[in-house]
């Protein structure tokens, strides 16, 4: 996110009159929200926190926040404090030295902060608002009452910032309702965070407040989350939200999030034959989901996934493989899972490489997300563009995850910024066509053809990607997990075909020499048996036999070492593996079967003879 983002943090609990009742869980709620509002893989605020300050403090902050911000700011205000009701019905915030019987004088007034959000230039301003409204004081005091109700948001809505400006106020609790910390408001709890804030915290933090599952956590998200979070915690306290904007406001990155995608039922019909009591049949539906595992519509080849998941945890082991097999066809991907940009100069352009999603479009819709603010990300028409910022120098390293349907992946990037005047772009980068900072959002690469799920937008094919692909990861023929596993299933293969080929040759012969024994005897009579050793026919049906399931076998090796290696292993030496596999399954089974039918018939006619 590459708009100003900027969040200001007011946590009071302690205050010197002794008719405000210590509160316990600002402090906690202080650090644990500017901690992921700060952190670049979620919030990316910039973030400044006001613990327990006096009225003219808070007056000076407030307003100095919302003071010379441009049109594409986005601000985030929030309040963890008490809420106090003047004799009048206007609303105020207690900070540490106010006395309740001088609120205009020693607390912040809600139409002053109103009034800051409606002069400021910021295009967007969010206030949270965690506090109690008149009824989270000491019992008995003299100096504190709570009189009426007071309508927080009624408070915010008077005066509408100008010029079109977005703005929201969400709150913890309406009316009289108490903001509550933890499960209860007792005097000597051990600290803990407030019911609200503690939400927020958590929905931003572990992604779930996500709900459309975009990879972002946008205003209505995270609202709907705290909702129902605060109403099964306590369904005394209700959260009340306004908004005056136009479009989307993210929040947050989901870090932690998988694309999710509403499946389209697979058929009844495919769905009995799944729990048939024939094994036969259920092997049949296996391979139609498979069938429909690479189908262009999402919704379908995602519902075909999760009934090969069901398939792959709960049948027999012979069927569970065959589901297990399938499955492998949409493990994520990318071309690359390392790119390397070298030296390149301080404050040149973006450096940019490209990465190609591989496989059926179930595996190419995936989340990208970098893990550091100097990568970039962007989709293209076959994947997504990294991209560096060449601002800071030194030795830069950071990832791009990637998260799709059913797995994970990580592509790699390194590069080394030094001074311009001593270094030179790399021979293998392509520098953008401005130096405008990009956008550091998470992107959705969505396969060319599918169907949209959620709210992505970007597409990809199946051409080849640019950039490196030397790292030690998950694509090409690479040493210590690829290599290996890739020459051993070219060895394999190769003695595959030897035997079959052998056997072939042996079962041919085995034939002509039962042909020519059935003659000799024919015309000489005797025992069929003693023409048949004498046309050496037994061994060469042996031999036939033995060669057949060797070949059978060292093929079924080969096409295992290449289940091992990732599907994007696409270079001439893995398809000629994969060829010659085929090839000598091809002249294997026919010379077993063969061998078989001519021994059984040897052996049948023998004894007769």
């Amino acid at each position: 996110m590459t708009n100003p983002r900027h969040a200001l943090i007011i946590a009071n609990d302690r205050y010197s009159d002794q008719g405000l009742k210590q509160l316990k869980a600002p402090a906690q709620d202080a650090t644990a929200l500017a901690g992921v509002l700060h952190d670049p893989q979620i919030g990316d605020f910039e973030v400044d926190v006001l613990r327990n300050a006096p009225a003219d403090t808070m007056r000076r902050r407030v307003q100095g926040f919302f003071s010379d911000r441009r049109r594409d700011d986005t601000l985030v205000l929030h309040f963890s404090c008490h809420g106090l009701k003047s004799e009048s019905g206007e609303l105020y915030f207690a900070a540490s030295d106010t006395e309740p019987r001088l609120l205009d004088a020693t607390a912040i007034p809600a139409q002053f902060v109103r009034g800051c959000m409606s002069r400021t230039r910021a295009g967007r301003t969010v206030l949270f608002l965690d506090c109690c409204y008149g009824g989270a004081f000491s019992r008995g005091s003299a100096s504190v009452r709570a009189t009426g109700d007071v309508n927080v948001l009624e408070s915010f809505t008077r005066d509408r910032p100008p010029g079109g400006r977005g703005w929201a106020v969400i709150t913890a609790s309406n009316s009289m309702e108490f903001a509550f910390e933890g499960d209860e408001l007792a005097e000597n709890a051990a600290p803990r965070p407030s019911v609200f804030t503690h939400a927020v915290v958590q929905g931003l933090e572990t992604g779930e407040a996500d709900l459309d599952a975009d990879g972002e956590v946008s205003l209505d998200d995270l609202y709907e989350y705290v909702f129902e979070h605060v109403q099964e915690q306590n369904p005394n306290q209700t959260p009340s939200k306004t908004v005056e904007m136009q479009g989307e406001l993210h929040l947050a990155h989901n870090r932690r999030g998988r694309i999710k995608i509403a499946a389209h039922p697979s058929p009844p019909s495919l769905l009995a034959a799944v729990h048939s009591d024939n094994a036969f049949t259920r092997q049949g539906a296996v391979l139609e989901l498979r069938s429909r595992l690479h189908n262009e519509s999402l919704p379908l080849a995602e519902g075909a996934r999760q009934a090969l998941e069901e398939v792959a945890s709960n049948d027999i082991r012979q069927i569970a493989d065959e589901a297990c097999r399938a499955l492998r066809d949409i493990r994520l991907a990318p071309s690359v899972d390392r790119l390397d940009f070298g030296l390149v100069p301080k404050g040149s352009p973006l450096q940019e490489k490209s990465v190609t999603m591989n496989g059926p479009p179930l595996a190419r819709h995936c989340v990208a997300q970098p893990t550091q603010p100097w990568l970039r990300v962007e989709p293209t028409a076959n994947g997504f563009t990294v991209r560096v910022d060449t601002n800071a120098e030194g030795r830069l390293s950071g990832d791009v995850t990637l998260k799709g349907v059913a797995d994970e992946a990580v592509v790699h990037v390194e590069a080394v910024v030094g001074p311009a005047s001593e270094s030179e772009p790399s021979d293998d980068t392509t520098g953008t066509s401005n130096g405008a900072a990009q956008d550091r959002d998470t992107v959705v690469v969505e396969p060319s053809g599918g169907r949209p799920a959620g709210r992505t937008t970007a597409t990809t094919g199946e051409n080849s990607a640019q950039g490196t692909g030397d790292g030690p990861g998950r694509t090409g023929p690479q040493p210590g997990r690829a290599a290996l596993p890739s020459h051993r299933a070219s060895a394999l293969a190769g003695a595959a075909l030897a035997l079959a080929a052998t056997a072939a040759v042996t079962v041919v012969l085995s034939i002509q020499g039962i042909v020519a024994a059935a003659l000799e005897r024919s015309g000489q009579g005797g025992d069929l048996d003693h023409y048949v050793h004498r046309h050496g026919v037994l061994p060469l049906l042996t031999v036939t036999l033995i060669t057949a399931v060797l070949a059978l076998v060292a093929g079924a090796f080969a096409r295992r070492d290449l289940e091992t290696l990732d599907r994007r292993d696409a270079e001439p030496a893995v398809h000629g593996t994969r060829s010659m596999t085929s090839v000598a399954k091809g002249l294997a089974v026919p010379a077993l079967i063969m061998a078989v039918i001519v021994l059984i018939g040897y052996l049948i006619a023998a004894p007769q003879a």
